[in-house]
């Protein structure tokens, strides 16, 4: 085949390719220019449409209409004339240049185009025959472009949404049938005169509430309809007045009115409408029924610690629910009539709540919850009746009543408070009560228990003063007055302020042990449990800051005097005495509950001393700044591990504690850390974990540099371990900066494993430089001089560089001691805190272990 045949066989057929995707091209630009020539002929049309199809040909006389009929055509013809003028037929040339521009490389003129130069060369024509081969293959996947049938350019006051409005509106509220009246308008002179008679037109415009739509009269062909009660139908006469009148029994008749061309009748109950005169209608009207709402209770009036009341109610209406409310009255029948409930009660105005409606969404039927705090009022604790009422639009009430045996308030648990409040309510329920109140006050303060509040025992005393001043009865500010400082005196005797944590757990226990007494519900006991959880939290906290640094805690036990309990323990104490309240076992749960506060009790605060300051040698700088390293790697591994747990579980409990609790951690951004893991701004960013990580290699490589002890076997394992440490660390850096934080961590754990093997070895070989021989005992008096290497801690290492607690010192260097206090202070409130997860108390307590 020549090279003519080879150029032209791959046009020919890609050109046969491009012959129905040129047509759909054109076929489009046609579309695209008739619609943005023709706008505004068919925006006229869509108003003219509409306002017919509104009425608008049976509202005027026959001249104003073909007078109005002929200044739209004239219109639409002038608007069809300017479309055809700036109209343009799309050439083949045009549609065959927008075709070619959808595809990359022009492919199509290029198979149009012929080489201007070397044609006769052998070379170039190999060349450009490969070309158009290239470009065939790519004209064979021509797409028609999609029309552009936008008009925005031609149309830029957006007059065409006009008519496409209008046309929306007529479809949906106007009538079809309307738009044909114009054609029954008479033509010749003396029709007009006779079109000019009577007509009408009426609507039924149902009550806004409803959400109906309204109804055109003369649409409806039925000789009856369905209309709501209070709907409004209005009749509006043409013609001389009292030729077209409205006859109806659905409700009052408006007052004749011979200039009036409209009448409006609400209809109050069904019956006949009719419509006489010319063309005149009469329909059958039924009231289409409005269901009366329905309210009720879901479920039973719980309290909701720490003494609200809440209650779900359920209400539903055909046309949606207005308002409700919740009426509370005291029930005194169920009462227990005993004591100072034995008189009659005084009457009390009901308790009147507002229920939550809806803010978005329907009405017809919903589900709502009140919370409301009724502690204080005098119906606290006490039977009473639940009164629900709701409301429809209409006016319909429907009313549902619920026996309450009582009425949630605040519990006390503390004897003498309960004792205050149950004397709070004997005054409210009558002022017959005053004169055993007072007596009975006088009885509680006569000998007062140790340890009464100073406070508590005036203001008692100032209650007794004032029922006791009223010679018949005590007037009504006198009974409010009582009844509020017994009301603060219980709250002083049952939530006050302990001077210590620990005094705040006693008191979280008895009241917890009162709870059992009284047989508590499950949600009271359950807050009682939580409040003595947050002071157990509050004790181990103070425990944790009181303790000394360095307290020797992984020493053996002296004689088995110590008792230690870690924060799991206790957890699993409360775990284990909720379970057994669960069960009903209260004798064993209280029994472990004594126990658990022994326990408490017992636990000791050690204290530890110190050992003086002295020049390092350089095996022992160089220990510390492994050390230092090692404990920054540590930091941002837990960093790590938290921004881990954030990302599985955003929400977990404790999580703002955390945040809060990190503080001593890392320094804020723009401070300059003194630790290494602290020059990222310990912002918690997988960019800046790796920056530290970064940071963090580099001061490794730097104390491999200057390393004491290479030449020997074991500064030269050292040496060796220290190269896996940091090919570890960049490792850890580079799944950070991928964000792979768990691959990171097994890095990092590499890592510091690295390290500590590394450090063992520097102590052989600083040991062997100092003529020790590993693992060879040394007087206690030496130690100072054949192992001068110190643990984070500031602990001297053993006898073969191993780190150990057998010294009672903190190390000779104070900036190396008062970070490793830091540290162990902040891993020691972070166990105490009960509400973190179990795994990471768990992974805090073996770190603990190893210091």
């Amino acid at each position: 085949m020549t090279e003519d045949n080879a150029d032209t066989g791959p046009k020919t057929d890609a050109i046969k390719r491009l012959i129905w995707p040129l047509r759909l091209t054109r076929a489009g630009m046609v579309a695209e220019r008739f619609v943005r020539a023709f706008w505004p002929v068919w925006t006229l049309v869509f108003v003219v449409f509409a306002a017919l199809a509104f009425g608008a040909g049976s509202l005027a006389s026959p001249t104003v209409i073909w007078s109005v009929l002929g200044v739209v055509s004239l219109a639409a013809l002038v608007l069809i004339a300017l479309g055809i003028h700036g109209f343009n037929m799309p050439t083949h040339a045009e549609a065959l240049e927008r075709l070619d521009a959808t595809m990359p490389g022009r492919p199509i003129t290029t198979l149009l185009d012929t080489p201007a130069v070397g044609g006769s060369d052998a070379a170039s024509r190999s060349v450009w025959v490969t070309h158009v081969a290239r470009m065939a293959n790519r004209a064979a996947s021509a797409r028609a472009p999609q029309p552009d049938l936008r008009v925005s350019r031609a149309d830029p006051y957006a007059l065409r949404y006009i008519g496409a409005v209008a046309l929306a509106m007529a479809l949906l509220f106007g009538g079809l049938s309307r738009v044909t009246e114009v054609g029954e308008v008479p033509l010749g002179p003396g029709a007009a005169t006779a079109s000019a008679g009577p007509s009408w037109e009426g609507w039924v415009e149902p009550p806004i509430y409803t959400g109906l739509p309204s109804l055109y009269l003369n649409d409806i062909t039925a000789d009856g309809f369905q209309a709501p009660l209070g709907s409004d139908i209005t009749l509006r006469a043409y013609g001389a007045p009292g030729e077209i009148t409205l006859r109806t029994d659905i409700g009052p008749m408006p007052e004749p009115d011979p200039n009036a061309y409209a009448q409006t009748v609400t209809m109050e109950r069904g019956g006949t409408l009719a419509v006489d005169g010319p063309g005149g209608r009469e329909w059958t009207v039924s009231v289409r029924p409005d269901q009366p709402p329905t309210i009720a209770l879901d479920g039973e009036v719980e309290g909701e610690p720490p003494g609200a009341m809440q209650f779900t109610f359920t209400a539903t209406d055909d046309y949606g629910v207005s308002s409700g409310t919740a009426t509370i009255r005291l029930n005194a029948d169920a009462a227990d009539r005993r004591f100072g409930l034995a008189v009659d009660p005084e009457p009390r105005e009901p308790v009147v709540l507002d229920l939550p409606m809806p803010f978005r969404g329907n009405r017809d039927e919903f589900t709502e919850v009140v919370l409301e705090d009724l502690s204080e009022h005098p119906f606290a604790n006490l039977p009473v009746t639940l009164t629900l009422t709701a409301v429809d639009d209409a006016g319909q009430i429907a009313t549902a009543s619920y026996d309450v045996a009582r009425l949630p308030g605040q519990r006390f648990f503390d004897p003498l408070a309960n004792g205050l409040i149950e004397l709070r309510r004997d005054i409210l329920w009558s002022r017959e009560n005053a004169e055993r109140s007072a007596r009975l006050l006088r009885a509680l303060t006569h000998r007062p228990e140790d340890g009464l509040n100073e406070g508590v025992y005036l203001a008692l005393r100032s209650a007794i003063q004032r029922l006791e001043s009223a010679i018949d009865f005590i007037s009504i500010e006198a009974q409010e007055d009582v009844a509020e400082i017994l009301w603060n005196a219980a709250l002083e005797l049952e939530f006050g302020d302990a001077g210590s944590a620990l005094e705040r757990l006693r008191r979280a226990q008895e009241r917890l042990e009162e709870a059992m007494r009284q047989g508590a519900s499950d949600e009271e006991i359950a807050e009682l449990m939580q409040e003595m959880r947050e002071a157990m939290d509050d004790y181990m906290q103070e425990l944790a800051d009181n303790t000394e640094f360095g307290d020797d805690t992984d020493q053996p036990d002296q004689g088995g005097e110590r008792q230690e309990m870690t924060g799991a323990d206790l957890d699993e104490m409360l775990r284990r005495i909720e379970e057994l309240m669960q069960e009903g076992r209260i004798a064993e749960a209280m029994e472990m509950l004594q126990a658990l506060q022994e326990m408490l009790e017992n636990m000791e605060i050690t204290q530890g001393d110190g050992s003086g300051d002295g020049p390092q040698t350089p095996g022992q700088q160089a220990m510390e700044g492994l050390q230092d390293t090692l404990r920054g790697q540590q930091e941002l591994s837990d960093d790590a591990f938290q921004d881990l747990q954030e990302q599985f579980n955003p929400n977990r409990p404790g999580q703002q504690s955390e945040q809060q609790g990190d503080a001593p951690q890392g320094n804020q951004p723009g401070q300059e850390g003194e630790n290494p893991g602290d020059s990222a701004g310990g912002d918690g960013s997988e960019g800046s974990l790796a920056e530290r990580q970064q940071e963090l290699l580099r001061q490794l490589e730097e104390q491999a540099r200057r390393l004491p002890g290479t030449g020997t076997e074991a500064g030269d394992e050292a040496l060796d371990q220290l190269g896996d440490a940091g090919r570890a660390m960049d490792e850890a850096a580079d799944a950070l900066e991928r964000g792979d934080i768990a691959e990171a961590l097994d890095l990092q754990s590499e890592a510091m494993e690295a390290l500590r093997e590394g450090m063992t070895q520097l102590g052989e070989a600083l040991a062997q430089e100092q003529g020790a021989e590993p693992g060879q005992g040394q007087a206690e008096g030496n130690m100072a001089e054949s192992r001068p290497l110190q643990d984070p801690l500031g602990r001297q290492a053993g006898n073969n560089g191993a780190f150990g607690s057998d010294e009672n010192g903190l190390g000779e260097n104070e900036e190396a001691r008062q970070r490793a206090r830091e540290l162990l202070d902040l891993l020691r409130d972070r166990a105490a805190e009960q509400a973190r997860p179990e795994i990471e108390r768990d992974y805090l307590r073996r770190l603990l272990e190893q210091f």
